[in-house]
């Protein structure tokens, strides 16, 4: 039997009895702290599946309209984040599933922790970030009277069959992915793709499975040795790297996005929303940056997945500017202009390479949305133009 999305039922139940004389904006905050509050939550159900639904935010009983309504731009640049935080917040609910504190996958849990002991850890916080972003996003939306993101339509593709993944329908596919490792080498370089610069990765990662597919493939309580020792644990341990490097992948991209819409808010307090989950998105980046590039060094460096023959090369043999992996800071680069000093920022944060339609196009290329009708990329991109074309107003 295939399971219900258990956060839409909790915040239907949490709405059906109000104390009287309550203000709406009261009753607003309450809903608010009881839906906020998952973590705990979250993790005893093993993280089944859950994504705040647009359908239960919309349900919410008194859920007060601000007087203040955002312009059709502002509204533009929400939309579009919150798009992007929903496609997040399902493809990191997978992840952990599979290898969160509370993921149901032996194996690949440890291969996880293969690149980092605590990897569980950060899996699970990651995901209930991402979580609360998009609640967060199509709240204040709905707050401003505006129509939030609902994708719930599409969660119709198949997830891993291996044991710990939950019996739901996906809005992203993790078994055949294209990562994109440009990030890699950009990071570490003194140039800029906002100034032109072009990147490649310092290796290629190609229909790479970053999540067990079956318990066959993988057995999910075999050992993970480093290095492994058999076909298997091979097989396992490029799958939990592949993941590793496409953590990273999807938060550098988080990176971007958010400055890049945030030049464009007109509102305060929109530019305050923009630039504090940017913020986080950065933060997950530069940590999963370093847990990727164990994946690249020794004693890990050298697997070969058995099935598509990806080899993670050891990207310290010889350390250069561009490959070295404890170079996780972004060095100094051009910025602005190529006559001003260099200066070490996030890059890129000019629309056409950081904004939101560079980044559906940069998800698709990754193979994330494998399996979606047209109609998902005619939505995707419907918000992907209005955010890029929001004009910050005076």
């Amino acid at each position: 039997m295939k399971e219900e999305h258990p956060l839409s039922t909790l915040i239907s139940e949490t709405t059906s009895s109000e104390p009287a004389g309550s203000t709406a904006s009261e009753e607003l905050q309450r809903h608010w702290q009881g839906v906020v509050k998952r973590r705990s939550f979250l993790k005893g159900l093993g993280m089944a599946g859950a994504t705040l639904s647009a359908g239960a935010l919309l349900a919410t009983k008194g859920a007060a309209q601000s007087s203040t309504r955002i312009s059709k731009g502002d509204a533009a640049l929400l939309k579009f984040a919150a798009w992007a935080e929903v496609v997040e917040a399902d493809l990191w609910t997978q992840y952990a599933e599979l290898g969160g504190v509370t993921g149901g996958n032996p194996a690949y849990i440890l291969a996880l922790q293969n690149l980092d002991g605590d990897m569980p850890q950060y899996i699970q916080d990651n995901t209930d970030d991402e979580l609360s972003h998009a609640a967060f996003l199509n709240a204040y939306l709905i707050s401003k009277g505006e129509e939030p993101v609902d994708l719930d339509a599409f969660r119709t593709l198949k997830g891993s069959q291996a044991t710990g993944a939950k019996d739901l329908g996906r809005i992203t596919n993790l078994t055949d992915l294209n990562v994109d490792l440009s990030w890699y080498t950009r990071f570490r370089s003194g140039q800029n793709p906002d100034l032109g610069a072009h990147f490649q990765g310092p290796f290629t990662i190609k229909n790479e499975p970053a999540i067990p597919l079956t318990d066959a493939d993988t057995p999910p309580n075999q050992l993970q040795p480093v290095p492994p020792t058999t076909p298997q644990q091979s097989r396992m341990q490029a799958i939990a790297n592949t993941a590793g490097f496409h953590f990273a992948y999807i938060e550098q991209g988080g990176a971007s996005l958010y400055p890049t819409l945030a030049l464009k808010a007109t509102d305060e307090e929109v530019l305050r929303i923009l630039i504090s989950i940017g913020g986080v998105e950065i933060d997950h980046f530069g940590l999963w940056h370093d847990k990727a590039g164990n994946a690249v060094s020794l004693p890990l460096a050298g697997v070969v997945d058995p099935e598509t023959g990806l080899t993670f090369p050891n990207l310290n043999n010889p350390p250069t500017e561009l490959t070295q992996t404890n170079k996780i800071l972004p060095e100094p680069c051009n910025f602005i202009s190529k006559s001003l000093p260099v200066c070490s920022v996030i890059r890129p944060t000019l629309t056409v390479n950081g904004g939101a339609v560079a980044t559906v196009k940069s998800f698709t290329a990754d193979g994330l949305f494998k399996g979606q009708p047209p109609a998902f990329f005619t939505l995707a991109m419907k918000l992907a133009a209005a955010a890029d074309s929001a004009k910050r107003g005076v």
